[in-house]
């Protein structure tokens, strides 16, 4: 529904006919996510404080569903060579309680040889005043069209 019917119509009005997602923590996974899994639809993915494989929410349970919702597992079979157009920004802390799963999700993207940047900032926690300082600067720092 997203795709078809949210983007579809969003998309028209970019010149690059793409759009840009972004989130905090776990809007930050539902960016990444959806970017990862729709490459062809985003130009920009920018995730704050983001945790990337829901395995630890779901008490041991696995199927093909929770598979194709964990970057950091599908990542790897990943062959859409829209991925490697895409800009992709990463952003934590080391106090952030999400620091590893940005590690992990960098070392990934970057044994796939997905250029990202990963911003991390110093002695800031998981909460709204670094996400408020961060995207700003990452306006600013990424090209748009």
């Amino acid at each position: 529904m997203i795709c078809h019917e949210i983007v579809e119509k969003v998309k028209n009005n970019t010149p690059s006919g793409k759009v840009a997602v972004a989130g905090c923590s776990f809007g930050g996974y539902h960016a990444a996510n959806f970017a990862f899994r729709h490459p062809g639809y985003v130009s920009h993915m920018f995730s704050m404080s983001g945790a990337f494989n829901i395995k630890s929410f779901l008490d041991g349970f696995h199927n093909d569903d929770v598979f194709y919702h964990s970057p950091e597992d599908y990542l790897y079979g990943l062959e859409d060579p829209e991925l490697w157009k895409m800009d992709i920004v990463l952003g934590t802390s080391n106090w952030d309680i999400c620091f590893d799963a940005n590690l992990k999700l960098s070392k990934v993207l970057s044994q796939r040889n997905v250029h990202h940047w990963l911003d991390i900032r110093q002695d800031r926690n998981h909460d709204w005043p670094i996400w408020k300082e961060m995207f700003p600067h990452y306006l600013t720092q990424i090209k748009f069209f």
